[in-house]
């Protein structure tokens, strides 16, 4: 199944600004029956067979954040205009990323990138860009898909609430 990421909308049937309930019911959605995983946790987290793993964040009774994780086979893929985010490596992601919007390197991990237009943020626990053989460096192990502000500072987000009164 391919899950077509929409900032700063949503994945699938999980949108952002959603009720916590309305969200659990849309990741539920989303489960193989056929296949459920022992690691499934309703209103969290689920994991379809080929491994894709899709949580939630909800705050204040609401979706602010989607996480999706590698999957271990292409039976799922996540996309984003065409890219697929997990079976490309992660530095022609982050190129063809480039090509839509601006795309940086997380301040606090040089592993990590945000493209803060968009409120998506690419994961891996490494940077190893040069060996394919390296799994957890090479391929981003997760993209997060958030609300807008998600990312702010404490400044940025007084500035933003201030900006909306």
């Amino acid at each position: 199944m391919d899950f077509g990421l929409a900032p700063p909308t949503g994945v699938g049937p999980l949108r952002i600004g959603m009720t916590r309930h309305v969200a659990n019911t849309a990741l539920d959605s989303l489960r193989d029956l056929s296949a459920i995983s022992e690691s499934d946790r309703s209103g969290q987290h689920v994991f379809r067979p080929s491994g894709l793993m899709i949580s939630i964040h909800c705050m204040r009774d609401m979706l602010e954040a989607i996480e999706l994780g590698r999957p271990l086979s292409q039976a799922d893929r996540v996309l984003f205009q065409g890219v697929d985010v997990f079976a490309l490596p992660a530095r022609e992601v982050v190129q063809r990323m480039g090509e839509f919007t601006s795309i940086e390197e997380d301040p606090d991990d040089a592993a990590s990138f945000i493209a803060p237009d968009l409120l998506l943020s690419f994961w891996r626990p490494l940077a190893a860009d040069d060996e394919p053989e390296e799994e957890q460096g090479y391929h981003f192990s997760s993209v997060l898909l958030a609300r807008p502000g998600y990312y702010d500072t404490p400044a940025q987000a007084a500035e933003r609430l201030q900006q909306s009164s």
